[in-house]
């Protein structure tokens, strides 16, 4: 079966994995490459959303003695499973959705695209 094809000539479940791959640096480069295929979009700024405030919290956390050296090890793990989680959904090509920064993206996308 033949995928979208994307701006860059990727199928779009492919492109949208690489979204995540690099988390919201990568997520920058599709927002900015690909301006046609909302599905690689979407994964783009979900990417983007998520994998920044993770990378904000873990700066954060890095300052807080004690606690926030004993939360950053969990918080780093819980974001690698996420991590996982979003490419494989991406692969398949779902639009799978996280409770607010997957609501926050759509919002994002579909406002830009109107």
């Amino acid at each position: 079966m033949e995928k979208n094809k994307t701006a860059l000539g990727i199928d779009e479940n492919i492109e949208a994995l690489l979204c995540y791959v690099v988390g919201w640096i990568t997520g920058i480069v599709f927002l900015v490459l690909e301006k046609e295929n909302l599905f690689v979009r979407f994964h783009a700024m979900q990417s983007l959303v998520v994998f920044l405030a993770l990378f904000v919290v873990m700066v954060v956390l890095g300052w807080i003695p004690i606690i926030g050296w004993l939360l950053a090890p969990i918080i780093f793990l819980l974001g690698a499973i996420l991590w996982i989680l979003l490419m494989v959904k991406a692969f398949q090509g779902e639009r799978y959705k996280l409770p607010w920064a997957g609501e926050f993206a759509e919002n994002q996308i579909f406002k830009t695209n109107e």
